[in-house]
């Protein structure tokens, strides 16, 4: 490692100004800044030391979200081989499958994201945030393991160019990036982002795929029995498959227990909103417990806590909402953003099946909403401060 960062300082006059290649100094810069800890501090102005930095968090986030991935890896294999009906598969062997799946869709995103913000860097004259390292993993775990990774490409292009890079770049955008993606997946190529057959690999194709296989996720079902008009709600998995995550689904979002140990690791080192994400529970099973008082039709007696097991709504609460860029910013702020959030998903998925997921547009929503509830709070606090001023003549 010594070796490597005196090469580094070696050919770094290189890159400053006045050097033969100090056009390429953002991109040296950040290839530097990945490797080794910057020994650059604010340079005038007040500031706080703090022993993390955005790399740090953005690291930690990453690896908040191992388990979800190395989960989604094995289920992407365990759903492709029950499709074909091959017996007794190894846990080995299906996560070599999902793992040769899912890593070209990751490579697909750091590359198309990485390069358009090193791009907008070298135009602007600026550092390469780190930011999208998070995001370039978040993309590829809400997104169908079946989905052409030309759309992926495309789908992540909007939202780094659109929806980061018009604002300013990292720190100033208003959406949540890798929902954004997800979004205009949703809605530019609806067929390869909802319906049966997106969720399995293979399913598509339909080649050696069992009789009477349904890749259906539980959502899904739920939402074909309402427009149905079926009278019994009834699923193909268990409470406990959505528990573990052995259901169809998007790749990182099936497993709870793998989504919730990422969530324990962002909230002992502190990077996430704890308020947050009990706001976002408590929003969600609140509204399923209300729909049970109300009991108009099979999707609204269904269990309460259901919700929070189901599609991507505890991915949502522990990886998207928590985004610190796009949330609310007071205390008072987080609960009710939060609150809201849960609210709405199991309120779009209810009401309006043509949207069964929910989570999406109630975190996108209320990600537009966030400035304007931290503007309500920060103007009650002032009101009840001057109630309690005493003017002295």
């Amino acid at each position: 490692m010594k070796s490597l960062r005196n090469y580094i300082d070696k050919i770094k006059p290189n890159f400053e100004k006045g050097g033969k290649y100090e056009k390429l100094h953002s991109t040296f810069d950040a290839f530097e800044t990945f490797l080794y800890v910057p020994k650059t501090v604010t340079k005038s102005g007040s500031h706080i030391r703090d022993v993390i930095d955005l790399k740090r968090t953005m690291s930690v986030v990453v690896i908040a979200l191992l388990p979800a991935l190395l989960f989604g890896m094995y289920n992407v294999g365990l759903q492709h081989f029950r499709a074909i009906g091959a017996p007794e598969t190894s846990i080995m062997g299906c996560f070599w499958f999902g793992f040769l799946k899912v890593l070209p869709i990751i490579i697909v995103s750091y590359v198309v994201g990485l390069g358009i913000e090193f791009i907008f860097a070298q135009i602007r004259h600026h550092e390469v945030n780190e930011g999208f390292l998070v995001s370039g993993m978040l993309i590829p775990l809400v997104m169908p393991v079946d989905a052409p990774l030309w759309m992926v490409a495309i789908s992540t292009a909007f939202a780094v160019i659109i929806g980061k890079e018009v604002f300013g770049g990292t720190g100033m955008n208003v959406f949540n990036p890798a929902l954004l993606a997800r979004a205009f997946m949703f809605f530019a190529y609806t067929p390869y982002i909802s319906g049966e057959t997106i969720w399995v690999a293979g399913l598509t194709g339909g080649k050696g795929i069992i009789d009477g296989y349904s890749g259906a996720t539980p959502l899904t079902q739920a939402a074909n029995a309402i427009a149905e008009h079926a009278d019994k709600l009834t699923f193909t998995s268990t409470p406990l498959d959505w528990l573990i995550g052995t259901i169809p689904g998007c790749i990182g979002e099936t497993s709870f227990i793998a989504i919730m140990i990422g969530a324990v690791i962002l909230l002992v080192t502190g990077i996430a909103s704890w308020r947050i994400m009990v706001g976002v529970f408590a929003g969600g099973l609140g509204m399923g417990l209300l729909f049970n008082l109300i009991g108009a039709n099979i999707y609204m007696q269904m269990p309460a806590y259901y919700h929070l097991l189901l599609g991507g709504f505890a991915f949502g609460a522990v990886f998207m909402a928590t985004d610190p860029v796009t949330a609310a910013q007071t205390n008072t702020g987080k609960w009710i953003y939060g609150l809201l959030i849960g609210i709405m998903a199991v309120l779009i998925r209810v009401v309006n099946p043509g949207y069964p997921e929910g989570m999406m547009l109630a975190i996108l929503f209320m990600n537009a909403m966030a400035p304007l509830i931290d503007h309500y709070v920060v103007a009650a606090n002032i009101k009840r401060r001057n109630k309690r001023l005493i003017t002295v003549k």
